[in-house]
């Protein structure tokens, strides 16, 4: 069996999408050898960190034999024979959809979410469901009936969430690319904890039909990736539009150090401020003083209030309440207990703090081209671990993973996390970029151009 690798330091990575595509198209490999590959090393990622939920050989290697045909009569489609992972939150037609849940154990979609419905026709070969926080409403993947998972760069702290499994499989080397969701930073989270890199388009860009919703008004679908370029791939065959090349070669950068009241770790400022001061000398970079305006106050509450909310209508409006403490987690049964309590003044006010932070947003980007920021304020925390410390700050996990990344959410901005160089830190930091609605492909460009300066590739041994 041929095998495809980008280069030996990254051994343990599934090959590129493009890589792999280059040796589909040259027969170097075939379809059916990649798929088996990858549905191999799933198993493996399965058994170690718990990143599957399912693996589904039958259909991924009949899959792969068409895709072999179409290769050898010359009618392959962009994506043909290309090994992905769909999030257990995204339906697939005929496969087992749990949405991380016991209540939806043995439940079969019927059709395709469009999502994966777009790029299945584009050639894409879903190998798997990849696990997720149960209805993806949480930031740590793990799971009291499924179990947890695992960080495959330390075993011992989480994978970050909702869509860990995405992106730990990914990390293993399982996959090259995903479909996840990202309601307060479920995409980018994972990511940056797991060194890889996860997209979030502009709110709407695409279609949530299909996805178990967990706040309609903030769920975004989401794509993860090895790298900038596989994401990319997956963007392009979802219809994402792309500006000419030169547009982000005189593009101005509004840096922000840190959201209060969570500071950076000591590990996160340095490898953010290396990655700002390597970036300055290709891209213009501005201080943007973020505490000084009050840009991000009040908003993780606001956030949190509108999650609570339209969480709880959705599930009231599917179970009842002895299937939901039946069967339900009981940390999601905890929070519909507290939702029913709500007043519809605080969903009132959270909304108006929302408003107001999108008119600041975009006030402040009237003034430079992107945002960049650190996507986390720390690296991975350990596993069960609720509560944290920052410097001389001390909160929830949650809060922490999501100071940072939520408010992209609120404002409807697309956003996206790429890994750090972390030389000297045992554990991956990560940059977030944030552009103005609608530039979605703007922002994969520039990514693009950041990656090759801020990322020397790190020397990983196999997991």
């Amino acid at each position: 069996m041929s095998h495809v690798h980008q280069s030996s330091t990254a051994a343990s990575r599934s090959p590129t999408l493009r890589t792999a595509l280059d040796a589909l198209a040259t027969r170097r490999i075939t379809a059916v050898e990649l798929i088996e590959q990858s549905l191999q090393s799933a198993e493996a990622c399965k058994r170690t960190v718990n990143a599957f939920s399912i693996v589904d050989w039958d259909r991924a290697m009949a899959a792969a034999a068409d895709s072999d045909l179409r290769y050898a009569q010359g009618t392959q489609r962009p994506l043909e024979g290309l090994p992905i992972g769909v999030k257990d939150l995204i339906d697939t037609k005929d496969l087992e959809t749990r949405y991380g849940s016991a209540a939806y154990l043995g439940h079969v979609p019927t059709a395709d979410a469009d999502i994966v419905r777009a790029l299945v026709e584009q050639g894409a070969i879903p190998i798997g469901k990849t696990s997720t926080h149960e209805f993806a409403w949480g930031v740590t993947t793990t799971s009291s009936v499924f179990g947890d998972t695992l960080n495959p760069l330390d075993k011992q702290r989480i994978a970050g969430g909702s869509s860990g499994g995405a992106a730990a499989a990914i990390a293993f080397g399982s996959i090259a690319a995903g479909l996840g969701t990202d309601t307060g930073g479920s995409v980018r989270i994972p990511a940056a904890l797991c060194d890889i890199v996860g997209f979030k388009p502009t709110f709407g860009t695409l279609s949530t039909r299909g996805i178990f919703p967990l706040a309609p008004t903030l769920d975004h679908p989401g794509l993860l990736g090895a790298t900038v370029d596989d994401v990319v791939l997956l963007a392009k065959a979802l219809q994402i539009e792309f500006p000419p090349r030169n547009a982000s070669a005189s593009a101005r950068l509004g840096v922000i150090r840190g959201i209060a009241p969570v500071p950076p770790s000591p590990e996160v400022a340095s490898a953010f401020g290396n990655a700002i001061d390597c970036i300055n000398e290709a891209v213009e970079c501005v201080e943007v003083d973020a505490a000084a305006s009050g840009l991000f106050d009040k908003l993780y509450d606001a956030f949190a209030s509108i999650v609570l909310t339209e969480g709880a209508i959705e599930h009231f409006r599917r179970n009842d309440w002895d299937r939901i403490v039946t069967h339900y987690g009981a940390e999601t049964v905890e929070r519909l207990q507290r939702a029913k309590k709500l007043e519809l003044r605080a969903y009132a006010e959270a909304q108006e703090t929302r408003r107001s932070f999108a008119a600041n947003l975009h006030r402040v980007m009237s003034t430079v081209d992107y945002l960049v920021l650190p996507t986390c304020p720390c690296t991975a925390p350990l596993r069960h671990a609720q509560s944290t410390v920052i410097c001389d700050w001390s909160g929830t996990v949650r809060e922490a993973l999501m100071t940072y990344t939520a408010p992209f959410n609120l404002a409807g901005f697309p956003a996206i996390s790429i890994p750090l160089t972390h030389a000297g830190c045992a554990l991956p930091a990560s940059l977030q970029i944030v552009a103005r609605p609608g530039q979605d492909g703007a922002l994969l460009r520039l990514a693009a151009q950041l990656e090759s300066i801020a990322r020397v590739p790190s020397h990983r041994t196999e997991p």
